[in-house]
């Protein structure tokens, strides 16, 4: 088994790319940061838009037809995402909060905030033989219940980390630079849909190394402010665990859950991949809306990368054990 992660490790250039992201920002900050020769800010906000443009464009909504009226499975997967995650943080919060720097405190709660990913939980549940048009359905929801939930909860819960976010000024921002485009994508989809449908094995990447410009630019910021001076090796360590550990306890519940309402099996699966994921690929970009320029914004955006790496190796041996069940069970 450890052996068959680290060849899913090697595959994945993504996870390399983050890395090499990070290790360049410590190398050049200046360049990336605030203020830098990059122009960051402005990056960021054209980079943002197309990605969430694209998104839109590639989203069938035709497909999601078939799911709607499961509101059991939509109601749980959905207080999961925004209900269940960030009650699981005000816990552990509780509990060890106070021996962690503030910042990635906030990360933590940042990361039970952010909406679930799209691609990987659809995957995931078609590699496991689970309800595909649920995991759509699903996925895309909590990405646009995201825009309006994911700085509430912020707004809300990080005052006990001694910051707060305009909550107004947050949603208004993620309103105009994920929500506006996404509507322009699904109304140009009649138009370019097809064309955009034969070229986008072209543009899937763009989404990916996008995000590894924004990883870069938020460390810039965090190396800038004494990211690796002020923190140790003990973070990084601090940081997997506590990602670990809300990982086993939401699919874990996700799970109990599922069997407790009497799902069938294919709506379990889309139930426990769609209820604990997390998104990194709007998560990023909604960080930078949602925290503006912040000094450490590496620092909270951190637990959300560790976490979304280890959702993908965990996962992806939950989904093959589920795909392994007989045919019909």
């Amino acid at each position: 088994m450890p052996l068959r992660l680290v060849k899913r490790l090697a595959r994945d250039w993504f996870l390399v790319g983050m890395i090499a992201a990070v290790v360049l920002a410590a190398l050049f900050p200046d360049f990336g940061r605030t203020g830098g020769a990059m122009h960051a800010d402005v990056v960021a906000n054209i980079g943002i838009f197309l990605v969430f443009l694209l998104y839109g464009l590639g989203l069938p909504l035709a497909n999601l037809k078939a799911g709607v009226l499961q509101w059991r499975l939509h109601l749980v997967v959905q207080t999961f995402t925004f209900g269940v995650f960030p009650l699981l943080w005000l816990l552990l919060d509780s509990l060890g909060g106070r021996w962690l720097p503030a910042d990635l405190s906030l990360g933590f709660l940042y990361l039970c905030a952010v909406p679930s990913t799209i691609s990987s939980s659809v995957a995931m549940t078609g590699l496991a033989r689970g309800n595909v048009a649920a995991a759509i359905f699903n996925a895309s929801l909590s990405s646009l219940l995201g825009v309006v939930f994911t700085p509430l909860i912020v707004s809300l819960l990080a005052t006990t980390t001694g910051q707060s976010i305009p909550l107004g000024e947050a949603i208004m921002k993620l309103a105009g630079m994920l929500l506006l485009p996404l509507v322009i994508g699904q109304l140009l989809r009649p138009v370019i849909g097809g064309w955009f449908a034969r070229y986008r094995r072209y543009t899937n990447g763009f989404d990916r190394f996008f995000i590894l410009v924004l990883v870069y630019a938020s460390f810039c910021d965090s190396v800038h402010s004494g990211l690796f001076t002020n923190y140790g090796g003990g973070m990084l360590a601090v940081t997997f665990a506590g990602v670990a550990l809300i990982l086993a306890v939401v699919l874990s519940l996700t799970t109990f859950v599922a069997r407790r309402l009497g799902f069938a099996k294919e709506d379990e699966i889309a139930a426990v991949f769609c209820g604990s994921k997390k998104t990194l690929a709007s998560g990023v970009p909604m960080a930078r809306l949602v925290f503006g320029a912040h000094p450490a914004l590496g620092l909270i955006v951190l637990p959300l990368m560790f976490y979304h790496q280890l959702q993908l190796l965990v996962c992806s041996v939950v989904a093959e054990r589920y795909a392994s069940r007989p045919q019909g069970s």
